[in-house]
C-alpha cells in the first residue's frame, strides 16, 4: 500500500496497484460525531472524480461522500452495514467505505499529502 492521499472533501485514498481504498478522515468523523448509518455505493458503478457516491449519516448530520478518482466501484465495506460506528473507531483503517478500480492513476498525484491536508485544515 502506498501513502495515503487526501481530498478537500475530507476523504482519504490509499492506492495499491490499480485499486484505491477510500474512507473519510479522522477529522471528518470527529466533526460528524456518532455515525449511525453508511449508505454504501453500488458495486460495479462507474464514477468520476468529485462525483457524489454515497452518504454517511451521524446523529448531527448527513454528509455526502465523493469519489476522489475516476473508476469503478469494486468492493464495499459490508461491515459498516451492521456497525457504522467502525468509522468512528478507526476511520482511516477498518472504517474504509469503498474500493475503486482506478481508470486514471495520474489523478492520484493531484491529491493532497498528509502535510498538505493538515495545512488545509489549519486555514
Amino acid at each position: 500500500m502506498g501513502e495515503k492521499k487526501y481530498t478537500e472533501e475530507h476523504e482519504w485514498v490509499q492506492l495499491s496497484g490499480e485499486i484505491a481504498t477510500v474512507g473519510i478522515t479522522n477529522h471528518a468523523q470527529e466533526s460528524l460525531g456518532d455515525i449511525v448509518f453508511v449508505d454504501l455505493p453500488t458495486l460495479g458503478k462507474e464514477v468520476k472524480a468529485k462525483e457524489e457516491l454515497c452518504v454517511i449519516e451521524s446523529v448531527k448530520a448527513a454528509s455526502d461522500i465523493y469519489s476522489p478518482l475516476d473508476g469503478e466501484v469494486t468492493e464495499i465495506n459490508d461491515n459498516l452495514s451492521n456497525d457504522a460506528s467502525i468509522v468512528n473507531q478507526d476511520a482511516e483503517n477498518e472504517g474504509w467505505i469503498f474500493k475503486i478500480k482506478v481508470s486514471n492513476p495520474d489523478q492520484y498525484n493531484t491529491l493532497m499529502s498528509l502535510d498538505q491536508y493538515l495545512e488545509f485544515l489549519d486555514k
